[in-house]
């Protein structure tokens, strides 16, 4: 009952930035943590950034200084900013959030959005 969609995705060079955002929507009472997370090819599946309500938060070290994740807990939004981008940052990024619904507290996963970062 709760879907969560990517936007932002796309083709980068090297050093340039983008800025994903994940809106979640249908029928929940609020969001708990909210997450981004990458999946490359060949490689499982990793957290790059984590946010709670109060905003504190948390990243991988192969980002920590060129990422920046921030939410909106009002809209139920969370983005990523990224800054900086290395050919090493192409995977597919996944937004990932806990929501509280009438029947507990479940993860949710989006569909995924490609970040291509070419040298």
């Amino acid at each position: 009952q709760v879907q969560l969609v990517e936007s932002g995705g796309g083709l980068v060079q090297a050093g340039g930035s983008l800025r994903l955002s994940c809106a979640a929507s249908g029928s929940f009472f609020s969001i708990g943590i909210m997450g981004w997370y990458r999946q490359a090819p060949g490689k499982q599946r990793e957290l790059v950034a984590s946010i709670m309500r109060g905003n504190s938060t948390n990243y991988a070290d192969s980002v920590k200084g060129r990422f920046t994740i921030s939410r909106d807990n009002g809209r139920n939004t969370v983005s990523l900013q990224m800054n900086s981008l290395k050919p090493e940052d192409t995977a597919v990024y996944y937004c990932n959030a806990g929501a509280y619904t009438i029947s507990g507290l479940y993860a949710y996963w989006g569909q995924g959005t490609q970040v291509t970062v070419s040298s």
